[in-house]
């Protein structure tokens, strides 16, 4: 199954710096990992802000939740996932139906 995940991300002003750094390279870490694993393909940053598309690929809505709520900064995350499936007018690739 195929997401396309919106995440906005809004840390504290007053984080300490430290405590910054260390959440973000576990983010790092973490989000590296699932896409060596196949489970995040697509990694995009939108320009100017805080935030990046995303598309996973999972087994199930609950294995998303999982990941998503794996995410060390996810409490400080609004999410937005938006379901896809292929269009009828794309010539398919191979390995995707």
């Amino acid at each position: 199954m195929l997401f396309h995940v919106r995440m906005d991300v809004h840390l504290p002003h007053d984080l300490p710096s430290d405590a910054r750094a260390e959440i973000v390279a576990h983010e790092k870490e973490y989000s590296q990992r699932l896409q060596r694993a196949g489970k995040w393909p697509q990694l995009w940053r939108i320009v100017g802000e805080y935030s990046n598309y995303s598309i996973f690929d999972v087994e199930s809505t609950d294995e998303l939740h999982d990941l998503l709520s794996g995410l060390p900064l996810f409490s400080y995350m609004t999410i937005k996932v938006t379901p896809l499936v292929p269009h009828p007018s794309k010539i398919l690739d191979s390995d995707r139906a």
